[in-house]
């Protein structure tokens, strides 16, 4: 038995049963990551000796009593660093635990590791993290995804045995496809974004990327909830996720929208998922063809409301207080300009820019406002569809894998790799990306996501659409050999 390779509630059983202490599995984990990492760069840091004494002090009654899970370095975890992939936090230890992380703790949990993102979470590729980008591994000559790059290949690579990511445009969901995990982006306020560096406040919410539904289903049962910290996050009752995976979904409605079958979707992912979706018909759900008719305008009003919420959160960092500081500046005005010159990455200025320009006094009305309008349309799209149906499948990326360096000359390419996800995020929707099949590149295989989509609070639905498929199916228990 590889303990590495094992989920979480595989691990739960192992703990419990004392065939191994929750010592033996960090230490476990500790010798994959020094076999694994070096080729797939996922992790930033990770204290294995810390991580050690909080598992010789693990009770394994509790539901996730001495597993690791692995953290996404935008999430404060007290003691850690929290760097968000970017020079201008160099040094910042967090002083306090996200909500998540107390809620991960007192489930017994223990948070192992800062893994890899896009800088302040800003990309689809991990390629604009100030450390490097971390590697696909199916492919190690691909890109994980990203936001929550570093997260996906963690999970998909043994190194982790689940990860938590945060999802502003399907930095959660996007990579889960790219690296055949399961990747989760709750409804919008169903987690608690306390002690999540902000992206985009009205946008990002936090997740797991898992090596299964279940696992998805377990954690969620742990992270979600109101909470009086986060003014954003919603008094509703937590059901318990898990309690409806086995009823199958005889009878459910699925629809199937014509906009995300469009020109720039990989003739062959389109033939994957249209494959998963007849599997779905087979099981029981009847599929429905539906219309969300504003989504062509989903990728350009995202690109004005993200960037313009990001120029309000990342304001904050001046390099005053703490983090990276331009030297040798001739006065205020120059130690800002000079260190949010050299401390922020090219993406991260290119966003702050564009969002500066589209508050501006005359050009507000023009794109901001008018983004917003849309972005109610593209709310009552998914509204009026799920008065039809109770689930919508569609692809998650409109390609496998890219090469690495092949879109970082062309922003516009990079932002196209999301075109499926970010209009949940507008709607404040609940979606999952599970693995529905492989691709042959280059005599690689290279994993292939169906993202399920639900109305606001209905992740079980959508975890039981999920289940269904991924228990009659054995896409998620393929393996890639990174160490190879």
């Amino acid at each position: 038995m590889e303990i590495t390779s094992l989920t979480v509630h595989e691990t739960q059983a192992i703990l419990r049963s004392k065939q191994v202490s929750p010592k033996e599995v960090i230490e476990t984990l500790g010798r994959r990551i020094e076999l694994v990492d070096p080729s797939i760069h996922g992790y930033l840091s990770y204290d294995l000796n810390r991580a050690v004494s909080e598992a010789r002090n693990a009770d394994v009654r509790l539901p996730l009593g001495g597993v690791p899970i692995s953290i996404k370095d935008v999430i404060n975890v007290k003691g850690h660093p929290c760097g968000c992939a970017s020079k201008i936090l160099q040094g910042y230890i967090a002083p306090y635990d996200a909500t998540v992380i107390a809620k991960l703790r007192a489930a017994g949990a223990i948070p192992f590791g800062r893994v890899n993102m896009d800088e302040f979470a800003m990309g689809s590729s991990t390629e604009n993290s100030a450390f490097g980008p971390s590697r696909n591994p199916w492919d190690t000559t691909r890109t994980p995804g990203g936001s929550s790059g570093g997260s996906a290949a963690v999970v998909a690579a043994d190194e982790a045995f689940a990860a938590l990511g945060s999802d502003t445009g399907g930095s959660i969901r996007q990579p889960a496809a790219l690296c055949g995990c399961v990747g989760l982006k709750p409804t919008y306020g169903r987690v608690s974004r306390f002690g999540l560096v902000a992206f985009a406040s009205s946008l990002d919410q936090i997740g797991p990327i898992t090596k299964d539904v279940m696992d998805a289903a377990l954690l969620m049962n742990i992270i979600a909830g109101a909470d009086p910290c986060d003014s954003t996050s919603l008094d509703e009752p937590v059901p318990d996720f898990t309690a409806n995976l086995e009823k199958g979904i005889k009878g459910l409605k699925v629809g199937l929208p014509k906009e995300y079958f469009i020109e720039g979707l990989d003739p062959k992912v389109a033939k994957t998922v249209r494959a998963a979706v007849e599997h779905l018909q087979s099981l029981g759900a009847e599929v429905i063809e539906i219309s969300l008719p504003h989504t062509e305008h989903a990728l350009s009003t995202y690109y004005i409301i993200a960037p313009a919420e990001a120029s309000a959160n990342l304001a904050r960092f001046d390099g005053v207080r703490y983090g990276f500081r331009a030297k040798e500046v001739s006065g205020l005005l120059d130690h800002y300009g000079r260190t949010r010159e050299e401390g922020f990455g090219p993406e991260v200025k290119r966003r702050i820019i564009l969002g500066t320009y589209v508050l501006s006094s005359g050009y507000y009305d023009a794109y901001y406002l008018r983004a917003q309008k849309v972005r109610t349309l593209i709310r009552r799209d998914f509204a009026t569809a799920f008065e039809q149906v109770d689930a919508i499948v569609c692809p998650t990326s409109p390609t496998p894998a890219f090469k690495l360096g092949e879109r970082t000359s062309d922003p516009l390419s990079m932002y196209l790799a999301d075109i499926f996800t970010l209009a949940a995020n507008m709607a404040g929707i609940c979606g999952i990306s599970i693995p529905c099949g492989f691709l042959e590149e280059e005599g690689k295989q290279l994993p292939v996501g169906l993202q399920i989509l639900g109305p606001e609070l209905n992740e079980s639905t959508v975890l039981q659409v999920a289940y269904a498929y991924e228990q009659s199916t054995d896409w998620h228990k393929m393996k890639p050999s990174p160490q190879d």
